[in-house]
This record gives structure tokens, sequence and C-alpha cells, in this order.
């Protein structure tokens, strides 16, 4: 591979939010013509059965015409989740000492929604 080749691929700028099993990668990036645009790479490891594990990877380009459309809109749609849901996560699923066992078997032992109790996970 040519240097210039391995020039464009390397990123100008990075940064990395870690949030539990996703990874998210926010890197700037120059194109063939030295301008600069945005990937955000969310990967999120998954455990098999036996230990081994691999990460889905998805990502997206942001390019300088859209910033501020994008910026606009991711805004408006995070301001509207905290302003009906609050900032406290709600799901345990999401909580970083939930196990999955616990919930798996408290969904097997009273599938119905209608007779469901309303369990306080903290106390398992």
């Amino acid at each position: 591979m040519r240097e210039n080749d391995m020039l464009e691929k390397e990123d100008i700028f990075s940064k990395v939010l870690r949030a539990g099993r996703r990874t998210y990668f926010f890197d700037v990036r120059a194109t063939k013509a030295d301008d600069y645009y945005i990937t955000i790479t969310e990967s999120k490891k998954f455990t098999e059965e036996d230990g081994s594990y691999h990460f889905k990877k998805h990502k997206i380009y942001l390019y300088k015409e859209d910033f501020v459309a994008f910026k606009e809109i991711l805004d408006e749609m995070t301001e509207f989740v905290v302003s009906q849901k609050g900032e406290e996560v709600i799901s345990e699923r999401h909580q970083k000492d939930f196990k999955k066992e616990v919930y798996s078997e408290a969904i097997a032992d009273n599938p119905s929604t209608d007779s469901f109790t309303n369990i306080d996970f903290d106390d398992i």
C-alpha cells in the first residue's frame, strides 16, 4: 500500500465513550480532497456460552454539510426523551449489576404480564 493511502485512513481526532457492553468511537477522518468528516462507530460485545466473544459494529458517516441539521435533530430528540422520561435509566437490563439469569427466571416463572408482580431487583 502506498504511503499516501495509509495517511488517508489515519484518524485526525478521536474520542471513545465506553458504555457497558457498548463502545462508541467518534473519529474525524480526511477525505481524498483533505476535507474532514466524522465517523461514529458503535461496537457491541457479545459473549457466547463457551466464553468466546465477538463484536458487532455499526458505523455512520457524517459529512460537514449535514452537521447543523444532524445536531439540531439529535438535540431535539435527546431533549424530548429527557423531558418525557427523565435522565434515570428505567430498564433494569441496563443496570451494571443486572443478572440476565434472574430476569429470565422471573419471566419464565410468570409469563403473563396481567399477573406480573412489581419486583425490586435491588432486593435479589
